[in-house]
């Protein structure tokens, strides 16, 4: 029986970059934008605000960019403060680069298993397609533990027994939709 797992954000991650007053590397982003324009030019940063001392920070969106190459609804989201925008840009590698920054997950995701609980593990073998709703950089072996009921000591065991396998390297971190089968 195959079964669909979904790892899905619970909130916005926390953004990890040096604050210039407190030297704190923890900031929070909260949805809302900055806009700027100045005659036929616009900038655009994402406000973060610093976790310790609340200093705020800008990530920037648009810099110097023509109003008019810029798609009306993408100027509409951004005067509105959308929280959807916010969680698409943070996901955006490139603005990542340009501002030098990393994301922290911890704590802002959540596996759902569809209701399944871990009975599943009385089945002689499960197939499971993990699926995931944003770019969350997690341990397959974490997931499968959390999802299971094991230890992750229980999963290393089973993945050298090769009573677990996937076409997707179970050690590291993953971020892309994998399937693995478990074996009893």
């Amino acid at each position: 029986m195959l079964e669909t797992w979904v790892v899905a954000p619970t909130c916005l991650p926390v953004v990890r970059r040096r604050c210039h007053a407190c030297a704190s590397e923890r900031f929070r982003a909260n949805g809302k934008f900055r806009v700027n324009a100045h005659h036929k030019l616009i900038d655009a940063w994402l406000l973060v605000l610093c976790t310790t001392c609340g200093e705020t920070a800008k990530l920037t969106v648009l810099e110097r960019t023509n109003v008019r190459s810029v798609r009306p609804a993408l100027l509409a989201r951004l005067h509105d403060n959308d929280p959807v925008l916010a969680a698409e840009l943070l996901q955006d590698p490139a603005l990542r680069h340009r501002n030098h920054i990393a994301l922290d997950w911890t704590d802002a995701w959540r596996l759902d298993t569809g209701g399944s609980d871990h009975g599943t593990l009385d089945r002689e073998v499960i197939d499971v397609t993990v699926r995931f709703a944003a770019r969350i950089p997690v341990r397959p072996i974490r997931l499968i533990a959390q999802g299971c009921g094991l230890t992750r000591a229980e999963v290393e065991r089973l993945i050298e027994k090769g009573n677990l396998v996937s076409a997707t390297r179970l050690t590291g971190k993953q971020s892309d939709d994998f399937t693995f089968t478990l074996k009893h």
